[in-house]
C-alpha cells in the first residue's frame, strides 16, 4: 500500500521548488493579514475568548497540509461552523468559560474522530445525499441568523437567542439601551468594509499600484478597519463609555490541551457533533472540487475526510474549536497563487507570529468591529434567488428549500441541518419511488424508441413498450406493477408486454419478488412479459434466480429485435435462459 494515499504530502512535495515555494509564500500573507481578523470574530460568534480563534488557525493548517489533497483549500474556523458550535456548547447551560472553552475543544474532537473515521473506511459518498438546494438554504438561513447575531454587538446591547425570532424580540426589548458611540463605531467599520470589498482594489490600481500589490492592500481592509478603531477607541478611552472590547488575550503559541473524555458530555455533543462534521465536509469539499477543477486538478473526497479531521483532532489539542475548509479565504488562496497546501502551513507561522507579538496590541478592539467583519463575511453568503430559481425549476426541490430556511430561522441551526438532511433524503426517496416510465413505439424508418405522447411513432394494438427510467429497489417496485396492470387493463387486444431496462442500473430482492408477481398477474391475463436490453450486471443477477425460467416472455438484447418478433402478434415461448 502506497503511504502517499494517505500522506498527499509525500507526493506535492518531491516536485517541490523555489517558484512554488514564492507562490505559496504570497498567497499565505494575504491569506494570514485577512484570516487574522476574522479568527478573532469567529470565536466571538461561536461564543467563546478570542485566542481560540487564532489557535485554530495554526495547527489545524499544518495538519490539512500533511494530510488534505486540495492544493487551494484554506482551513480554519469558518462562519456556519462557528454558529453551530456556539449552538452545540450554548445547549449545554454552561456558565463557566474554562468549561465553555473545553466543550467546545471536545466538540473539535468528537467531530475529527468522526471525519477520520468516514475516511478510513471511505464514506465520502454520504456527502451526495445532501442536496445542492437543501444546502444553499441552510447556508442562506445560516448567513442571516449570523448576521442577525451580531447586532448586539454593533448596537452594544444584550441580545440573545438561537432562533431569529428569539434575537428579534430581545433585541426589540433592550432597543432602548443602545450605545450610540458603540453604533457609530460599528456602522463605520461596516460602511468602511462594505466598500473596501468592492471599491478599494479599483481605486489602487487606478493610483497605478501594482496589481499584485493592490490585491494585498485590499484584503488588509479588516485589519485597517482593526488598527483603527482599537486606536481611536485607546486614545479616548471609548471603553469607559460603554464600548465593549476584546480585553486581554493571551499572549504565546496555542497551548497543548486534552479535551473531556466525560461520557455525560460526549453524549450530549455528539449528535452536535455529527451535523457539524456533515455541513463542515460538505461545504469544504464543495469549495475543494471547485477550486480543483479550475487548474483540471482532483481532489480524493475520502481522503479529504481524513484531511479535515487531522485539523480538527490538531484544533482540539491546541485549545481551538471545529474547523472547516472557508469559502472566502480558500478563494483569495486560489486567487493569490498558492501553488500546494504549503500555502496553509505558512499561513499558520504567520498567524502564530502574531499571538507571538501582535495580541496585546488587541486589548483595545471593540467588539462591534469584529461584528462588522463577520456580517460583511456571512452576507455574501445569502441568495435568496434560489428560492425563484427552485420554484420556476421544480416544485418539489423549492419546498425542501423553503422548509429548511424557515426551520433554520424559526428553530435553530441543529434542527435547520437536521431537516436539511432527512429532506436530501425525503426528496430522493421520493424522486425514486415514483420513476418515470415511458410508453415507447417505433420512429419511423429508424430503430429507435421514443414517448409515444413526445414524438410521432409506429404502434401496435396487441404490443405494449414501457421504457423504465430508473433502477428498481424496494421503495419504487411497487409503483411500476401499477403503472403496468393500470395499463394493460384497456380495450385493447394485448398479448405482449415489453419491460425496456436500458435505464435500470440495478433490481433488488424487492423489485425482483414484484416482477415475479408482474410476470404471474400478466400470465393469468394472457399477456406475456418480455424484458429488452437488459445491462449485463442485471442480467447476471437475475440469473441467479428463477425469474428467467419463470418468465412468460423473452429477454431480447435489442428493442428493436423484440418489435420485429413481436409485432405480428403471435405468442412466443419462453427463450430467457437460453
Amino acid at each position: 500500500m502506497s503511504f502517499s494515499r494517505y500522506l498527499p504530502i509525500l507526493t506535492w512535495a518531491r516536485d517541490y521548488n523555489r517558484e512554488t515555494a514564492t507562490a505559496d509564500g504570497v498567497a499565505a500573507i494575504i491569506v494570514t493579514i485577512m484570516l487574522i481578523p476574522q479568527s478573532l470574530a469567529y470565536a466571538l460568534l461561536a461564543g467563546l475568548p478570542a485566542e481560540m480563534g487564532l489557535y485554530a488557525s495554526i495547527l489545524p493548517l499544518v495538519a490539512y497540509a500533511i494530510f488534505g489533497t486540495s492544493r487551494a483549500l484554506a482551513v480554519g474556523p469558518v462562519a456556519v461552523v462557528s454558529l453551530m458550535t456556539a449552538a452545540a456548547v450554548g445547549n449545554l447551560g454552561l456558565s463557566d468559560p474554562r468549561l465553555i472553552a473545553m466543550a467546545a475543544v471536545t466538540l473539535a474532537f468528537i467531530s475529527g474522530v468522526m471525519l477520520v473515521a468516514m475516511g478510513a473506511f471511505r464514506l465520502g459518498f454520504l456527502a451526495n445525499f445532501l442536496s445542492h438546494p437543501v444546502i444553499a438554504g441552510f447556508i442562506t438561513a445560516s448567513g442571516v441568523l449570523i448576521a442577525a447575531s451580531q447586532l448586539k454587538h454593533l448596537f452594544g446591547i444584550d441580545m440573545h437567542g438561537h432562533t431569529l425570532v428569539e434575537l428579534a424580540q430581545t433585541m426589540w426589548a433592550h432597543l432602548a439601551e443602545t450605545n450610540a458611540i458603540t453604533l457609530l463605531l460599528g456602522l463605520s467599520a461596516l460602511s468602511f468594509l462594505f466598500w473596501v470589498r468592492k471599491g478599494l482594489k479599483p481605486l489602487l490600481l487606478n493610483a497605478g499600484f501594482p496589481p499584485k500589490l493592490a490585491e494585498i492592500l485590499a484584503k488588509a481592509g479588516p485589519v485597517a478597519a482593526v488598527v483603527v478603531t482599537t486606536l481611536v477607541t485607546w486614545v479616548f478611552g471609548l471603553d469607559a463609555w460603554g464600548v465593549k472590547i476584546v480585553g486581554d488575550v493571551p499572549t504565546g503559541l496555542p497551548p497543548f490541551t486534552l479535551p473531556s473524555f466525560s461520557f455525560e458530555l460526549w453524549s450530549q455533543l455528539v449528535l452536535s457533533a455529527l451535523l457539524i462534521t456533515i455541513i463542515g465536509f460538505v461545504e469544504s469539499v464543495s469549495v475543494a472540487q471547485t477550486l480543483a477543477a479550475k487548474r483540471r486538478q482532483r481532489i480524493d473526497p475520502d481522503q479529504e475526510l481524513i484531511g479535515l479531521g487531522a485539523s480538527n483532532v490538531a484544533s482540539a489539542v491546541s485549545g481551538g474549536f471545529p474547523v472547516t475548509g472557508g469559502f472566502s479565504r480558500s478563494v483569495v488562496n486560489f486567487d493569490a497563487g498558492a501553488a500546494t497546501p504549503a500555502a496553509g502551513a505558512f499561513t499558520a507561522i504567520g498567524i502564530a507570529l502574531a499571538t507571538l507579538l501582535f495580541t496585546p496590541l488587541l486589548v483595545f478592539l471593540p467588539k462591534a468591529t469584529l461584528a462588522a467583519t463577520i456580517i460583511v463575511a456571512v452576507l455574501s453568503l445569502v441568495d435568496f434567488s434560489i428560492l425563484p430559481k427552485a420554484w420556476s425549476y421544480s416544485k418539489v426541490d423549492f419546498s425542501a428549500v423553503a422548509a429548511t430556511i424557515v426551520l433554520t430561522l424559526g428553530f435553530g441551526v441543529e434542527i435547520g441541518v437536521s431537516a436539511g438532511v432527512l429532506l436530501s433524503i425525503a426528496l430522493h426517496l421520493y424522486k425514486t419511488s415514483r420513476p418515470h416510465v415511458a410508453e415507447v413505439g417505433l420512429v419511423p424508418n429508424t430503430q429507435h424508441f421514443r414517448n409515444i405522447l413526445r414524438h410521432d411513432v409506429e404502434t401496435h394494438d396487441h404490443l405494449v413498450t414501457l421504457r423504465v427510467d430508473e433502477s428498481l429497489y424496494f421503495a419504487n417496485a411497487r409503483f411500476l406493477e401499477d403503472y403496468v396492470l393500470n395499463r394493460v387493463t384497456c380495450d385493447q387486444p394485448l398479448k405482449h408486454v415489453v419491460l425496456m431496462f436500458t435505464a435500470v442500473n440495478e433490481v433488488d430482492m424487492s423489485a425482483l419478488e414484484t416482477l415475479e408477481e408482474l410476470n404471474r398477474r400478466l400470465g393469468e391475463m394472457g399477456i406475456a412479459m418480455h424484458l429488452s436490453e437488459v445491462k449485463g450486471p442485471v442480467m447476471d443477477r437475475l440469473k441467479r434466480s428463477h425469474f428467467l425460467d419463470e418468465l412468460t416472455g423473452q429477454v431480447y438484447l435489442a428493442q428493436y429485435d423484440a418489435w420485429e418478433s413481436l409485432k405480428g402478434g403471435s405468442s412466443v415461448p419462453n427463450l430467457a435462459a437460453q
